[in-house]
């Protein structure tokens, strides 16, 4: 029995390791769900049982644990990258650039804090690199500066063991500092959650035909004289209800519920005239009380050789006699306009008649069954381009060294890609809400198993070296310091919610536990959006940061 024993959980193999990794997560994981004082630390708690673990002599073999560390969070950030992909790119059109100033303006906080600290605390600047690179949970940037320490002749083993030393407190670091924000700056006005995405969120709205110059013309002639992108639902002509197709011919006094952008809402008004106030955007209303003979049906998209087809092509309006109004793509409502490309799983509102519902469900699927069937092939498929890409060196003017986006920054960077466009290529990306949120958890859980178990080995050892409280002090003072001060003035001077906030400060510090930490504690879902738009920037930059300060500072 006690050969059994020692086996399974302290003989090295792949086994072992298995075992070993499976119970820090899963006491990590049971113990982060305990509140102390109506605070809980949730998946966080893996990383600290993992030092717990290494403390008290638990080793596993250190290629599988490379392997597993490398894996788990591989697949965590390929698929939070395909998670917020469907939104990325249009969220970096109108909020992506603010976000990722933010988050640079946290990086040069930070750096600035560095060279300050360094000054007047003696500590060389090689030294505070390290600390600098641990402080901000950044291994590729003290890859690099190591690499620059080699080259300008000077030993890169201190910087390695600085990074050990504030790596521990720099994970917990962002989220201590998100727990001071929420305590003394966030109002309740910044816990509710406000889009920033709003020419993807559609309005609707009923308006009264009262301009002359639209009398007798057909919704087509009307659509093709206006850059405005609207879909008119249905017509309410002498107490009739028509649905409406490219032919029909408006006529002054009619009602017309048009479904357009937001931001398009005033300008519909003076096209077609007097605006009704009524509000059709509530969420319970029963669209298909208004009239017994036109019904709503949400259907979804199942055919997989739909997948990457614009919805014009599909001529849904002219062969069955019905109108799209929106397209639901995970959270996102888009305007069901003919140049929109549809992909795998888009939930599509149909109007029209009951009979012609029915044979546009079979002509786009409406299988939900097929929707729980996993489509792992873009998953694998990505995690190789995303490797690839992260291993690609990429020369800079003036930098000796190339830059690499590495594990981390390649596969997120796919992962947003993949999401975004992978239906051009006819690749399925679709994954239910639940897969993708469990892909995750799994990923993240076994990166920070392997971390704090790696830590945890020489963590006290390294604290009780003469200079080890000070750097672990300088390591904390660089984590919390610039991301209080950041987060203090993103909510100050911009109207952004607390969850926006807090992804943009969990990407500029590449921090994932600190975003899952958000997520288990902040309704909505603006702060991965906002991580998956700063990280990619924030960890190429920081790679650079590391390079620089060495070649001027430590040279």
């Amino acid at each position: 029995m006690v050969d059994w024993i020692e086996q399974l959980v302290t003989r090295h193999s792949a086994l072992q390791t298995v075992v070993a990794l499976s119970l820090i997560c899963a006491i990590g994981l049971a113990c982060g769900k305990i509140r102390v004082l109506g605070v809980s630390l949730g998946i966080a708690f893996v990383f600290f049982i993992g030092i717990i673990a290494g403390h008290l002599g638990l080793s596993v073999d250190p290629t599988m644990l490379d392997y597993a560390e490398s894996f788990g969070l591989i697949i965590f950030v390929y698929t939070l990258g395909l998670h917020v992909g469907p939104g990325f790119f249009s969220s970096m059109k109108h909020e992506g650039m603010a976000f990722n100033a933010w988050g640079l303006g946290l990086i040069g906080g930070g750096t600035a804090l560095a060279i300050a600290l360094s000054c007047f605390s003696g500590v060389r600047m090689s030294d505070m690199v390290g600390l600098l690179c641990g402080a901000t949970t950044n291994t590729p940037a003290l890859g690099a500066a190591q690499q620059t320490l080699l080259q300008v002749g000077q030993s890169s083993a201190r910087a390695a063991l600085a990074c050990a030393v504030a790596y521990p407190l720099g994970v917990v670091g962002v989220i201590f500092a998100i727990m001071v924000l929420r305590k003394w700056v966030v109002r309740p006005s910044d816990l509710t959650v406000r889009l920033h995405d709003e020419d993807n969120h559609t309005h609707i709205d009923q308006f009264v035909v009262v301009n002359p110059a639209l009398d007798g013309k057909t919704v087509a002639e009307v659509a093709r004289s206006s850059h405005l992108k609207f879909i008119i639902s249905r017509i309410w002509r002498q107490g009739e209800v028509i649905l409406p197709l490219s032919s029909t011919r408006l006529v002054n006094g009619d009602n017309v519920l048009i479904i357009t952008n937001v931001n398009d809402v005033d300008a519909i008004e003076i096209l077609f005239g007097e605006k009704v106030k009524t509000d059709w955007n509530a969420d319970k209303i029963d669209w298909n009380a208004i009239d017994a003979k036109i019904e709503s049906r949400m259907l979804v998209v199942t055919r997989a050789e739909l997948n990457g087809k614009h919805l014009g092509t599909l001529k849904l309006r002219q062969a069955y006699g019905v109108n799209v109004s929106r397209v639901l793509r995970g959270d996102i409502t888009l305007l069901a306009t003919e140049d929109l490309r549809l992909q795998y799983g888009d939930r599509l509102m149909v109007v029209g008649t009951s009979k012609a519902i029915d044979s546009v469900e079979s002509a786009l699927g409406n299988s939900v069954k097929m929707l729980h069937e996993p489509n792992l092939a873009a998953i694998f498929i990505g995690l190789v381009l995303g490797l690839a890409l992260g291993t690609l060196p990429l020369s800079l003017p003036g930098m000796s060294i190339p830059v690499k986006l590495g594990i981390a920054g390649g596969p997120i960077i796919v992962g947003i890609l993949v999401g975004a466009f992978g239906s051009r290529f006819h690749l399925i990306t679709y994954t239910t809400n639940s897969a993708s949120l469990m892909l995750r958890k799994l990923g993240l859980s076994l990166y920070l198993a392997c971390l704090g178990l790696s830590a945890g080995k020489d963590f006290l050892e390294t604290v009780v070296r003469p200079e080890g409280l000070m750097w672990i002090g300088i390591g904390f003072v660089l984590t919390v310091v610039p991301v209080i001060l950041i987060g203090w003035m993103a909510l100050r001077k911009h109207r952004y919610d607390f969850g926006t906030v807090c992804g943009i400060l969990c990407g500029a510090m590449a921090n994932p536990m600190a975003l899952s930490y958000v997520g288990d504690t902040i309704e909505g879902d603006t702060a991965p959006v906002s991580y998956a738009s700063v990280y990619p920037l924030s960890m190429f930059v920081r790679v650079i940061v590391a390079q620089v300060l060495v070649m001027f500072f430590a040279a």
